[in-house]
């Protein structure tokens, strides 16, 4: 049985929207994209690429699948991110998407995302690893289904956007810190399992 793991950029307000790019994802007036890009650095690089190698598939809400596959499956330049995300099978959760899927290696889940993942996360060896997606990761948070939380906190505030958890939408939960990690940049890669 696979382990469900959602891997996030957020700001110190839980924003999550939009951390990659300018034009990302403008929903709602967001005019703060492309937050996270100042914050990389070297711990941050070697930690998400020990995650990365690990066995195990991509889960993708279809928004993030097509800006992953828009961007990813066009590099040239050796980043080892890019064979890594062209040769891992990655599982797409979407109402609208359909098959065939243009990335390699991309399937589309078919139904109810929550009991789909529920069903592959049965069926997998190692971590299913959800990439941003964040209607979709909020929709697993509420059928108890992630097993981790894996969170680079950046040093900034937006007061706007979308966040990992919506105002009430969570009310209540517990979590156990695993592991976190300070990067040279003030953001804490912090790895959290629910308890509640």
């Amino acid at each position: 049985m696979g382990m469900l793991v959602v891997v996030e950029n957020v700001t110190l307000d839980g924003v999550m929207q939009a951390p990659g790019g300018v034009d990302e994802d403008t929903r709602g007036g967001f005019r703060h994209g492309g937050w996270a890009h100042p914050y990389a650095d070297r711990v941050m690089a070697e930690t998400m690429g020990r995650g990365m190698s690990d066995d195990g598939v991509l889960l993708f809400g279809r928004r993030t699948y097509e800006q992953f596959h828009g961007f990813w499956s066009k590099q040239t330049d050796g980043n080892p991110y890019t064979e890594v995300l062209n040769r891992k099978r990655k599982y797409v959760a979407s109402r609208t998407a359909v098959e065939p899927l243009p990335w390699e290696n991309s399937f589309l889940l078919t139904g109810e995302a929550t009991e789909a993942v529920a069903a592959l996360k049965r069926d997998v060896e190692g971590d299913l690893v959800v990439l941003g997606s964040g209607e979709l990761v909020r929709s697993l948070a509420r059928a108890g289904l992630v097993d981790r939380y894996m969170l680079s906190i950046h040093p900034l505030t937006l007061g706007a956007g979308s966040k990992l958890f919506a105002d009430g939408e969570q009310a209540y939960g517990r979590y156990e810190l695993v592991e976190a990690i300070p990067t040279t940049t003030g953001v804490i890669i912090a790895t959290y399992r629910p308890t509640a």
